[in-house]
């Protein structure tokens, strides 16, 4: 764990931060600090008063409070609980409900007793509403208050479902959500449009009420709104800045999570720094920006002013600090993503040899390939490598309804042309249609429309590939079966989804490995496929001498880029190629006009990509480096033998 709670490095800071390495290393901590209360209150025969949240955050603490009750004997018999919010309306059956949520996640695996469990309920009469949430709170209150409230926070600042507007001493209510936040939810209730519109959840004041609060994040996703809630100024706006009014609250935070306070973002304006290379990097790099001047263009007055006095006595003149960053800078630009044969390297994101490389790009879903590195992957492909692409997942869930009726329609016209026997394809399109007018939100799709998108999303990809310039033979579908679960919740990462990997790799035997490294996407496919490669190239490299002169690049694009200072191989892109990057991914019809989940960005994937691409271009050339129409960025994984 870091824990950092020097005035000097922590003063931007307006309540007490903790930060972990990891979140379960976090989790755990946070559930044996709820253990011991439970201990305590048992010590002293009473009741503990826990009030518990819901969503991905807390899942970890409620496996180790699991954990700790069927190995170590802690036992829930004393412990009344009060859970923070529910969609309303909600059925408590339903599989979005938060009351079904808690008996999954914990009350189903611990003694606690039923009638000590409170989640407000998403059935009442809205006339009855008032009422519960009054007996709510006055419930709490007998019982002398929350002894422990945990927390997440929502991309709005939310805490529980007190949105933008919540006033700090607001109460048990019926609340209307943000749009933000029902768009986070839409995965889990298959769209948007199915997410309530309302919520009850327990108000500022009376989370405020509680002895200890222990606000939880994980992610980078959460990084830009905890340094606002931690650093910001006290605003309705952001709900959770209210918590810096509190005596009794702490924030638990992973690094990525943590990554935006200052300290971690930009330590030189909190303290003296040991100025590594990198750290040199990213804080001339900053200051370019801050000041929206070029490298070269940097002067000592500039640095002094800014928090970076000791880099310019210790490191100077700064002149020679600005060419050495604008030489990095330069380097990292190159038109030769697999090499460039017979050139030096030494100054080159890429080796040269061997001059004609074996390539694997691995594509998450079936379009995530040419939306991120479209342009990088017909380069290579141009430049005489040895390309393969491998899908990692069908997609299938990303593939809208009427799209899968149209394909059935399709092949029972053409059957009925050709003069073959329909009778069959007519009767499962009539029982795809009878469920489809029946289907009830997130519902698992039957097995046949399962595989009626697959097989869209696989001819997308056949095209888009083929396009790019492959052969057949150099694509490849693994339906990982993590991912091929027939679920909406999808399978936890077993052998064989490593071992399907490792197959593909020692058939390739590749000098090159091109990953999503972009784990911002809203299905979470991406992290999960990127542990996958990651752990088979892993094994591969204590055996097999061509996985250990393996290079592992990452890339992003649909989701979120990587910052300037993070850049390792950025290839520019021409106004002709990004085009052609364009067209491919024109090949993914269905995931055009409307994607199933597209996220928070409105755009189409392909204008993301291409306004990102010419960002990530500005970007150099805002710092002084040539002018490009657009830029694909990477940054290379090191291995740690």
């Amino acid at each position: 764990m870091i824990k950092l709670n020097l005035l000097e490095e922590t003063r931007f800071e307006k309540l007490p931060v903790s930060v972990f390495e990891n979140p379960k290393s976090a989790s755990i901590n946070v559930a044996h600090r709820i253990a011991n209360i439970i201990r305590k209150r048992q010590a002293e025969n009473t009741f503990a008063v826990l009030g518990l949240a819901t969503g991905v955050t807390p899942i970890a603490v409620y496996n180790e409070l699991v954990r700790l009750h069927k190995e170590e004997g802690l036992s829930f018999k004393n412990v009344i609980t009060f859970n923070l919010d529910e969609y309303y309306p909600m059925l408590p059956n339903a599989s979005q409900s938060y009351v079904t949520f808690m008996n999954e996640n914990l009350f189903d695996h611990i003694d606690i007793e039923k009638e000590n469990i409170h989640i407000p309920d998403g059935t009442l009469p809205l006339e009855d509403i008032p009422e519960f949430c009054l007996n709510y709170e006055k419930k709490i209150a007998e019982l002398g208050g929350l002894d422990i409230q945990i927390l997440g926070i929502g991309r709005t600042g939310h805490i529980g479902f007190n949105e933008p507007g919540s006033a700090p001493n607001s109460g048990t209510r019926l609340v209307t959500l943000d749009d933000l936040t029902r768009r986070d939810a839409a995965k889990d209730f298959g769209g948007k449009s199915f997410v309530p519109t309302k919520a009850i959840t327990m108000g500022i004041g009376t989370i405020f009420k509680a002895k200890e609060i222990i606000l939880m994040a994980w992610s980078r996703k959460k990084a830009s709104i905890i340094k606002k809630a931690v650093e910001g100024k006290i605003s309705g706006k952001v709900p959770a800045t209210y918590l810096q009014l509190s005596n009794n609250v702490e924030f638990i935070l992973d690094q990525p999570a943590a990554s935006e306070l200052t300290r971690f973002d930009i330590p030189w304006q909190v303290k003296d720094c040991v100025w590594t290379d990198e750290l040199i990097h990213k804080a001339v790099i900053w200051l370019a920006n801050h000041l929206q001047k070029p490298v070269l263009k940097l002067t000592e007055d500039d640095y002094n002013n800014n928090g970076m006095a000791q880099l310019a006595t210790e490191k100077g003149p700064v002149y020679n600090i600005n060419i050495h960053i604008f030489n990095k800078l330069q380097h990292t630009i190159t038109g030769w993503p697999g090499g460039k044969p017979n050139a030096d390297d030494s100054q080159r994101p890429e080796r040269a040899e061997p001059s004609q490389k074996r390539v694997i790009i691995f594509s998450p879903h079936p379009d995530d390939d040419v939306i991120s590195m479209g342009g990088t992957f017909i380069r290579l492909v141009d430049q005489k490598h040895d390309v393969h692409v491998a899908y990692q997942t069908s997609g299938n869930t990303a593939v809208w309804d009427d799209d899968a009726l149209r394909f059935i329609e399709f092949n029972v016209d053409f059957t009925e042309k050709m003069g073959m026997d329909s009778a069959k394809l007519k009767e499962m399109y009539q029982n795809m249609r009878t469920f489809i007018d029946q289907k009830k939100p997130n519902q698992v799709d039957t097995s046949e429309i399962q595989t009626i998108k697959g097989l869209i999303r696989k001819g997308e990809a056949i095209a888009a590939a083929r396009y790019c310039g492959l052969e057949d033979d150099h694509i490849h579908f693994q339906s990982l079966p993590f991912y091929e679960s027939g679920k909406t919740k999808k399978n936890p990462v077993t052998d064989l989804d490593i071992e399907l990997t490792m197959k593909l790799l020692q058939k390739v035997q590749p000098h090159q490995v091109f990953a999503a490294g972009d784990f911002e996407d809203p299905h979470g496919t991406h992290i999960v496929c990127f542990n996958i490669i990651l752990e088979a190239l892993k094994r591969l490299r204590k055996t097999e001498s061509w996985a250990q002169d393996c290079w592992l690049w990452m890339y992003r694009g649909a989701w979120h880029e990587f910052e300037t200072h993070e850049i390792e191989m950025a290839v520019p892109i021409s106004p002709q190629e990004l085009e052609r990057k364009k067209h491919a991914i024109f090949k993914h019809q269905s995931q055009k006009d409307r994607a199933v989940f597209p996220g928070d960005d409105a755009r189409e994937f392909w204008q993301r990509a291409e306004d990102r691409n010419r960002e990530t271009a500005k970007a150099y050339d805002d710092l002084g480096l040539a002018e490009y129409e657009a830029m694909e960025a990477f940054v290379r994984w090191k291995f740690e033998d």
